[in-house]
């Protein structure tokens, strides 16, 4: 019998190596969000999922950083994945809508908004109020819920998701 040696063998004995997976997270994260686009999801509603996956992976990568080498070191970490992760995708989701405001000019004025960065924003908004909603239910109840974090992110991300597919 013949024993032969594989050189990926050493990453199961490395485990820091597979820390750098964010840039295979952000091709396939684009490559998801523009095949999504193509077969007529809503361009908002990519835009609420890869917003809420970027500052997620921002919030996790930042905080394996142990020692803090400058001020507000893990804000500009978190701030710099977000948008490492959401500028690259950008480009390949065009799609513009009306944003009428009626109070501006004696009819009111109407400006094009690019669709995926609203989506971008509401994304991040619902990741990030998710704890607090998590922390405030736990009060409520005077106990936590196994998985309790990740079932009320999820239920945010897809009921809002679903809302803005069907009213689109």
């Amino acid at each position: 019998m013949k024993k032969y040696f594989s050189p990926f063998a050493l990453f199961a004995l490395i485990p820091n190596v597979t820390y750098a997976h964010c840039p295979l997270c952000t091709v396939g994260a684009g490559a998801l969000a523009v095949l999504a686009a193509s077969i007529g999801v809503s361009s908002v509603v990519v835009g609420v999922l890869i917003g809420a996956f970027s500052l997620a992976l921002g919030f996790w990568l930042s905080g394996m950083v142990k020692r803090e080498y400058i001020a507000f070191q893990k804000h500009i970490l978190t701030t710099l994945i977000f948008l490492g992760t959401v500028v690259p995708i950008a480009p390949f989701i065009r799609e513009y809508g009306p944003l009428y405001i009626s109070f501006i000019g004696e009819y009111g004025t109407t400006y094009a908004v690019n669709l995926y960065v609203v989506g971008v924003i509401i994304g991040a908004i619902l990741m990030f109020s998710s704890p607090y909603i998590s922390a405030y239910v736990t009060k409520v109840r005077d106990k936590k819920v196994p998985f309790q974090g990740v079932v009320i992110t999820g239920a945010l991300l897809i009921v809002t998701s679903l809302i803005i597919q069907i009213l689109s």
